[in-house]
């Protein structure tokens, strides 16, 4: 099956990758010696799809939620950015609590079946964020600017921090800029 499938050109979507999101539990501490604090903000951006099952989802995620937040504390709120992504937004200052419910997140839209539309998590430090993945598997910088620029310096220099406490993404051309971030 899988010789027809490259002759006609279907390719199959890598399954999402949940399991190196407790890495960060700890390996924050590493970026907050280097200055970079956790801003108690995270996002979890995916594509939604229309369909009854999908609202569904969102949905069970909803009430997920707020059962979650009578336990952590953790806030979140749904937007839909300008590329028409979704994101489910969390604020907490626990940072564990945040990591924690991303998994959680990302857990809840795998077991609907919708692994597929899992783009990233972002987590906000002090000038930069965190994004995660989820079709790699692995983590990597990103340091906005002002309008489209970047600080190269310091993506390095989190890169450098996190290479021992995280997976971090070695080809730097996967290092997708994500402008636009809701938070």
């Amino acid at each position: 099956m899988k010789f027809l499938d490259s002759l006609l050109g279907r390719t199959k979507l890598r399954k999402p990758k949940i399991d190196a999101l407790f890495a960060l539990s700890t390996a924050h501490i590493a970026l907050e010696s280097i200055g970079s604090e956790p801003s108690g903000r995270t996002g979890i951006c995916f594509k939604p799809v229309e369909s009854s099952r999908f609202s569904e989802m969102e949905s069970d995620l909803r009430d997920l939620l707020q059962l979650s937040a009578s336990e952590t504390g953790t806030t979140c709120q749904f937007e839909t950015d300008k590329y028409n992504y979704s994101w489910v937004i969390l604020s907490d200052p626990d940072f564990e609590d945040l990591v924690t419910t991303t998994y959680l997140i990302s857990e809840t839209v795998i077991e609907h079946d919708f692994e597929e539309r899992l783009l990233c998590s972002v987590f906000s430090f002090k000038s930069v964020y965190l994004i995660y993945n989820y079709k790699e598997g692995t983590f990597y910088p990103f340091a906005p600017l002002s309008g489209t620029k970047r600080d190269s310096n310091l993506e390095f220099r989190v890169r450098s921090s996190m290479e021992n406490e995280l997976p971090i993404e070695k080809e730097m051309e996967k290092w997708y800029p994500m402008w636009g971030i809701p938070f």
